[in-house]
């Protein structure tokens, strides 16, 4: 309870005290006023009283809480604007403000642990190694996406560019992008057993490192929180930003599942036993919607439409936007499934191991959809195993039943179909998908 009122009433009760004021006025109230007029006065005395312990609750607890957020909080962030302001592609721009979000995430558990962790601790140097281990090295498409997407909008509702400012803001959402995509590969990683990610050993490859992956993983998802409220956390659409990347995670989560029990296990051994009637076209379809499709495509998009002030009532626009970008989603993870069979591992940045991994991949759930008999008796006997031998026999039936030429297929039927549903784009610039589709037409890695 705030002390604002009690030091008023003091200080005016004092003051009454010193004269005979108060004798005066409590003579007239009692014989000059009528008991109408009493009950009015009391009336008006007691919704005054009210009135200012409303104000010092609005007026102290403010004041007490910006004195705590002074104490507890690190001071407002920097934007390195004139670094920006000096780079001339948009990829120079975000990159350049990796190193910063990083060690600002360190000034921020260093306040969370009042000093017990401080920045030259065993434990940050760690985590130093892990973010720039595992988060700026890939493509960044993703992050990337977020201030291309900030900008069209930008542009389409109020004919300007984005200032420095504002590219920078954007790139600290498009980080939390990549940070979430960073947590979900290390856990992937260890999950799918791989040997390398990005042209590098995967994180819990690393000798010192192992299983120890798993909770770097759970910290690299943490940080993504912790970004957006250090530098959204003020805005009236903050809510909806933790909303949109706390959905996403969970239909991530959820495509993963679908991934990793396509296979059942051996209650004894905890291996998975093979079961190709699993395999269908419609779980694969499953898998790629909520594995992929929500967190590359849809969660870039949604955000720049959050952030430029598209209302989260607008159920119409996000319906639309998600439509589009889970066909998108679906053609992307499917180009994947490809890539892995058949792309060079200098370009993708991976060996894939799809075919030993026992994976509910496109290539495999058309394999079973097209094979013969003897052709599913392959399958069998050689799919989901670490045998070379074995792999060159699935990717061998893989020519045989002309899965190249059924991809270059699909590969124009989804363009195709992504056309068409950009014709339903009503409420929103159309180039925010064509640049996303743009991007992934015809990719080789």
């Amino acid at each position: 309870i705030s002390y604002i009122p009690g030091i008023v009433a003091a200080v005016s009760l004092f003051a009454l005290s010193t004269t005979d004021c108060l004798n005066r006025i409590t003579w007239a109230f009692f014989e000059q006023l009528s008991v109408t007029d009493q009950v009015g006065l009391l009336g008006l005395f007691f919704a005054t009283i009210i009135f200012a312990i409303d104000v010092a609750l609005f007026v102290g607890p403010s004041s007490t809480v910006a004195a705590n957020s002074h104490a507890e909080h690190a001071p407002p962030f920097q934007y390195p604007l004139n670094e920006i302001a000096s780079c001339q592609t948009d990829r120079e721009k975000f990159t350049l403000l990796f190193p910063t979000l990083r060690d600002d995430i360190i000034s921020q558990l260093e306040l969370l642990t009042k000093g017990e962790l401080s920045r030259n601790h065993e434990a940050m140097k760690w985590l130093v190694e892990c973010m720039d281990y595992n988060v700026p090295g890939g493509k960044l498409n993703r992050g990337l996406t977020v201030i291309d997407v900030q900008r069209t909008l930008t542009s389409a509702n109020q004919n300007r560019n984005l200032t420095d400012l504002e590219i920078a803001r954007a790139s600290v959402l498009g980080w939390a992008l990549e940070f979430l995509q960073a947590f979900f590969l290390v856990a992937d990683d260890v999950m799918d057993d791989s040997q390398t990610r990005r042209g590098q050993p995967c994180w819990y490859k690393l000798p010192r490192i192992g299983n120890i992956a798993i909770n770097d993983s759970f910290l690299l998802e943490s940080f993504v929180f912790v970004l957006l409220k250090r530098h959204f956390g003020t805005e009236p659409y903050y809510g909806d930003l933790l909303d949109l990347f706390l959905e996403v995670t969970l239909k991530t989560e959820l495509g993963q599942l679908l991934d990793l029990t396509s296979q059942p296990l051996d209650q004894t051994t905890g291996k998975a036993i093979m079961d190709l009637d699993r395999f269908t076209i419609h779980r694969h379809a499953l898998i790629v919607k909520y594995k992929t499709a929500f967190y590359t495509f849809y969660l870039p998009i949604a955000i720049g439409m959050i952030t430029s002030g598209v209302p989260s009532s607008n159920k119409q626009a996000y319906q639309v936007a998600q439509k589009i970008c889970c066909i998108m989603g679906e053609y992307f993870q499917i180009q994947d499934d490809y890539l892995d069979c058949y792309g060079d591992p200098k370009t993708i940045g991976k060996v894939g191991t799809d075919i030993q991994d026992n994976k509910c991949s496109w290539l495999v759930v058309q394999a079973l959809d097209r094979a013969s008999p003897a052709q599913r008796d392959i399958l069998e006997k050689n799919y989901g195993q670490w045998d070379d031998s074995k792999v060159a026999k699935v990717k061998a039936l893989y020519d045989d039943l002309n899965l190249k030429e059924a991809f270059e297929t699909y590969e124009e039927d989804s363009y195709q179909r992504i056309q068409l549903a950009l014709d339903e784009v009503k409420m929103m610039p159309r180039d925010v998908f064509e640049l996303l589709l743009k991007r992934i037409y015809k990719r080789k890695y």
